[in-house]
């Protein structure tokens, strides 16, 4: 959370109040009288915290009640041991169905980088234990920030998680979204669902719509032991993706959001709900808001700016079939270009980005940094790659302009024609800052006018990305490292790549595309960024298998970004 005034803090935190209750160091005895009127409930999706500040951390957990009861009422601890031999803060809570028996507690007046332990007790069963830290406010040296999207329960086991949680000093775990999917059996990445044990329950193996199928959804997602282990090991920062929704969502509509489907609004603020329901956060403007943007301050060392660049600003994504000839296939480019670079194209809208230059403005850390969905870098991609709108299964095209470039830079004269092949180039995804260019360089403009030192973490593709981030001048304004998914397969499949050939064509796209650094397009995982004085360091973790629960580390990546 982000440095606010106490009645900004306040004010946000009564805004919620209907589903979070909050405690102070004053709150927090109970007798053994209250003990005995504690509710026969089961623990069985897990603990979770979230939201850290200095003073104050979001805890969660979910009941499983009998089917007749409406509410239950559970006791929970906050410790300095793991053994809960020193339990200095306790409290009785009270959930009911219509908050689908979540709980949550705003623990606050805590220290700040401290380390504290938390769990919940019924009448019969205590819940797995937690850890969770409050951030610093002094010098800091070192933030290191476990950094996970992508996670699709009928894909695969999320072995990354379970991997991520074992690693030791973890500040906060950053989930840029996509933590579930809302696809139905048969759909999406489903293939093998059955197979591997995975296949989504009976009541909820069609497309989620409705509240309900939100909440069950959730549910299920979180029996993965992986995701439990992650989420008791360190607090939680999130946002959220579009399939927390529905597949490409904007601020009035959906790709997957159809005919027959009902209201979207009705639709994307029963998914809202769900999602304050069942993830550790402190709904900034409120439980019923859309407005999930906020800031953290890790000491004077990081700002970590969370932006949502889906739901509440979004412009509805350009297709390049829209202005195609429906004949011959051409392209229309000039009402392309005239529609791209419109400028008043909106990724984050006009509230978001103000609010973020007025926080960009105020903070004196020596890192900011944007935790936010989709690809910030240009990815522009030679056209002649592309096939039907479509980039083309050819790893032998994409070889040949390699050695075109390879060509160039040995510092030999091409044709026209070789030239021209090279320079024609377009972006390969609308749906990410590419569709978005005059709002990119607007942001851009902000950290350079600032001379902030930027960091982006982006999620969103399911493959791992390093690139400079350039503006049209060409000047470097910072680093973007982008984290591989947890299950959801990535550009291999799309392209219908054996892995050999994904690392060919991998290593092919770094060198045609010019601020493209590193890419993998095959391999699952997750990310580790250390942020210190001197540099901003990142180190990519993939996993060897998800189609079981066996699985081992085989290969890693690291790169580091000195401003």
């Amino acid at each position: 959370m982000t440095q606010l005034s106490r009645r900004h803090f306040l004010k946000s935190s009564g805004l919620a109040a209907s589903c979070i209750a909050i405690s102070t160091a004053i709150t927090g005895c109970v007798t053994d009288t209250i003990h005995t009127k504690l509710s026969n409930v089961k623990f069985e999706h897990g603990v979770a915290s979230g939201d850290p500040s200095s003073s104050a951390v979001i805890i969660w957990t979910r009941v499983q009640p009998s089917e007749k009861d409406n509410t239950a009422q559970i006791m929970w601890e906050l410790a300095s041991d793991r053994d809960f031999t020193q339990v200095f803060r306790t409290g009785i809570v009270t959930t009911q169905r219509n908050q689908d028996f979540t709980v949550k507690i705003d623990v606050q007046q805590l220290k700040p980088a401290t380390e504290y332990y938390y769990r919940f007790i019924s009448a019969n069963n205590t819940s797995q234990t937690g850890r969770t830290l409050t951030l610093p406010i002094n010098n800091v040296d070192k933030i290191k920030l476990v950094v996970v999207s992508c996670s699709n329960y009928p894909a695969g086991y999320f072995n990354a998680y379970d991997h991520a949680a074992q690693l030791e000093e973890i500040d906060a775990v950053l989930h840029l979204g996509d933590y579930i999917y809302e696809y139905p059996m048969g759909g999406y990445a489903t293939e093998k669902a059955a197979e591997i044990g995975r296949a989504l329950a009976a009541d909820n193996d069609k497309e989620i719509i409705s509240l309900d199928d939100y909440r069950k959804r959730y549910a299920i997602y979180r029996t993965d032991k992986g995701l439990q282990a992650l989420h008791a090991a360190a607090p939680f920062i999130v946002v959220w993706d579009d399939h927390e929704v529905c597949n490409d969502t904007y601020k009035n509509g959906a790709q997957n959001h159809n005919e027959g489907e009902g209201d979207f609004f009705v639709r994307r603020a029963a998914a809202i709900q769900a999602y304050y329901e069942w993830l550790p956060i402190r709904p900034p403007y409120g439980e019923q808001k859309p407005e999930i943007y906020r800031s953290f301050d890790f000491g004077n060392l990081l700002s970590l700016h969370m932006l949502d660049t889906r739901v509440i600003g979004r412009d509805k994504q350009l297709s390049y079939n829209d202005y195609r000839d429906p004949v011959t296939k051409e392209l229309d480019i000039k009402q392309f270009s005239q529609d791209l670079y419109q400028s008043d194209r909106t990724l984050l809208g006009k509230e978001q980005m103000t609010w973020l230059q007025k926080n960009v403005s105020q903070s004196s850390s020596q890192w900011q940094m944007l935790g936010q969905q989709v690809l910030m870098a240009k990815m522009l991609i030679p056209v002649e790659v592309f096939a039907g709108g479509e980039i083309a299964n050819t790893p032998a095209r994409l070889a040949a302009l390699k050695t075109l470039k390879n060509t160039l830079d040995a510092g030999a004269t091409l044709t026209s024609e070789q030239q021209q092949r090279l320079a024609s180039v377009m972006p390969y995804n609308l749906d990410a800052w590419d569709g978005y260019p005059k709002e990119r360089e607007d942001l851009y403009d902000l950290f350079s006018a600032q001379n902030k030192r930027l960091v982006v973490v982006a999620g969103d593709t399911h493959n791992a990305w390093h690139s400079e981030l350039k503006d049209k001048a060409g000047n470097v304004v910072g680093v973007e490292f982008a984290t591989p998914g947890i299950t959801s397969p990535g550009m291999e499949k799309y392209l219908k790549l054996t892995n050999d050939n994904a690392q060919v064509v991998a290593e092919n796209l770094s060198s045609l595309i010019a601020e493209l650094e590193y890419c993998n397009l095959h391999q699952r995982g997750y990310m580790v960024v250390t942020i210190t004085p001197e540099s901003a360091s990142a180190k990519w973790n993939f996993v060897d298998n998800i189609l079981s629960d066996e699985y081992r580390v085989i290969d890693t990546h690291q790169a580091s970004y000195q401003a």
